[in-house]
């Protein structure tokens, strides 16, 4: 089975540095080993990052909404289909052959239409069928050749068994005028009175059984009456005994309440479907119906889980859903220590810088990398956005370099492209109130005490003073539903370079203005100065909470 590249993906509610650097981290993976990392998106992507991405003619990551192991990362059996023709002798022989109890019985386009397994190919044996199955089974000739080990004398191989019984023309010719009828499949030996009977009566196979000679009377009486004849080796009693192996397995195979796997489901779901059902195998498709191969019990031995980068968080909180299934191989990351663990150890790069891409745009220097213009173009995009342009205190001096110089490869102008892309990421404009809380969120635990904060910026501050009119009305509506006890919404004025705060949960203003040392008007903190939630707001609560605990 072919490995599936590593999937570079950033938090969920992702910002510009967090897709942008996904983006360009795949890209340098795949320069050093191509076709190895992807890159992907844990969520949304907001304006900005919508408008840089835009800018920089670079498309937009594919959403990922969880990394659980799922049937397409299973060793699954690329068992063969079949086609609904084929004879049960002949579904018997591929089993053994390929050592499986299950076969999946396929159509146009390879659209799963049933299966047939080693039981149902028993029961064709022991159970009781009148003379006419070959008929009703409309049966291709081609099949009871093939069932016989015979030879097609007279006829069309392509043509099926639509009429007629199966008779053994054992009794002399007076005897068969009386049982013998239109279509039917006579048996017989080597005597030819008894061969031109069954011709003259408008049988519609003879099988001549011991290998017998076809008289050239038979055999031209036959081609007028257009009656197919086989030779066979094998005797009556071995024809007899045989030919219902000719039956095609449409005749017995399963087609209604096939209980079938999609490629997308995950391990955990059909674990729990397999629990509660005998089946040895289960037929793995896509959403369209298409057929892939086969899965059983034993499979799920060999899981290959999904090979994950994380880049521009740690924390479990903000990770993709299923991120604990997953194998985690690097995390590259600018924010405090966080609370993702890992079976093996891994290649974590932490540095105190104030965005990821700068991270990043070091890591293709130390490779000796050339970096595109588009790509040091969102670099040096997600450099602006986290730094504000180099005026929050997150900013290093490492970081206004490593922007400059992205520029010049970009071709743009630093400042006048921030501003264009600040005043296109701050139109918050027709957004819900879910969709502004949602946009910028980070939650994290301490301790027993779970917070979320929410950062929502603009250049301006009328759409700020709506904003939050709004989350005075939606936050406290839904914060019983959140897996949090505070949240916090910080509204940040990039011009001014100050923030807003509001607070909800119990106690929530009292830590808040204990932490920052300020007086709050109801729930709501003024402060100048403030504009990094990393730096300024999260280790300030964060050091306010831990003497709670």
């Amino acid at each position: 089975m072919e490995q599936t590249p590593m999937i570079v993906v950033g938090h969920k509610n992702p910002d510009t540095d967090s897709v942008c650097s996904a983006i360009a981290y795949a890209n340098l993976k795949n320069l050093l080993n191509p076709g190895c990392a992807t890159a992907r998106r844990a969520g949304k992507i907001n304006n900005e990052t919508a408008f840089v991405l835009d800018y920089f003619n670079v498309d937009v990551p594919e959403l990922i909404e969880d990394v659980n192991t799922q049937v397409m990362d299973i060793e699954y059996r690329k068992t063969p289909g079949i086609k609904d023709t084929i004879s049960i002798k002949e579904a018997w022989k591929m089993m053994r052959e390929l050592d499986v109890v299950t076969l999946p019985i396929v159509g146009r386009s390879n659209l799963l239409e049933g299966i047939i397994t080693i039981n149902d190919i028993a029961k064709s044996y022991m159970d009781e069928y009148d003379s006419t199955v070959l008929a009703k089974a409309k049966t291709p000739y081609s099949n009871l050749v093939d069932a016989l080990e015979g030879e097609l004398v007279s006829g069309n191989p392509h043509n099926h068994i639509i009429n007629g019984k199966v008779v053994i023309g054992a009794a002399n010719p007076h005897m068969i005028e009386h049982w013998v009828d239109k279509d039917d499949i006579m048996i017989v030996g080597d005597r030819v009175d008894t061969q031109i009977c069954g011709i003259e009566m408008g049988v519609g196979c003879l099988i001549l059984c011991l290998d017998a000679p076809v008289n050239p009377l038979v055999l031209q009486l036959a081609q007028e009456r257009e009656c197919s004849v086989i030779t066979t080796k094998l005797d009556t009693y071995s024809v007899a005994r045989q030919i219902n192996q000719s039956i095609p397995v449409r005749y017995f195979m399963r087609k209604d309440h096939l209980i079938t796997f999609e490629l997308d489901e995950t391990v955990d779901a059909i674990k729990e479907i397999m629990s509660t059902k005998r089946h040895r195998d289960f037929p793995v498709v896509d959403d369209c119906g298409h057929y892939y191969g086969m899965v059983s019990r034993r499979n799920l031995l060999a899981l290959r889980k999904k090979k994950v980068i994380l880049v521009d968080h740690n924390e479990k909180s903000q990770a993709i859903e299923g991120i604990e299934d997953a194998e985690i191989c690097e995390i590259i990351d600018h924010h405090r220590l966080g609370s993702l663990q890992t079976i093996s150890p891994v290649y974590f790069r932490n540095q105190p810088v104030g965005c990821t891409a700068t991270i990043i745009y070091q890591m293709y220097q130390e490779n000796n990398q050339t970096i595109e213009k588009n790509i040091a173009g969102i670099l040096c995009a997600a450099i602006l956005s986290d730094t504000l342009l180099f005026r929050s205190p997150t900013c290093t001096p490492l970081d206004e370099a490593t922007a400059r110089t992205l520029a010049e490869i970009a071709q743009i102008d630093l400042k006048s492209f921030a501003m264009e892309m600040f005043e296109a990421g701050s139109s918050l404009k027709n957004k819900t109130p879910e969709e502004l809380f949602n946009q910028d969120y980070k939650t994290f635990q301490i301790e027993k005490i779970g917070i979320g904060v929410s950062q929502i910026s603009s250049i301006n501050q009328r759409e700020l003073d709506h904003v939050a009119e709004l989350m005075q009305e939606y936050v406290p509506n839904v914060l019983a539903n959140l897996p949090i006890q505070l949240s916090y919404i910080m509204l940040t004025n990039i011009h001014e370079q100050s923030s807003t705060l509001l607070a909800f949960g119990a106690n929530a203003v009292q830590y808040a203005e204990e932490a920052f040392h300020v007086t709050a008007t109801d729930n709501t903190c003024i402060l100048p100065g403030v504009v990094s939630r990393k730096k300024q707001v999260i280790p300030v609560l964060v050091s306010r909470l831990q003497e709670e605990t």
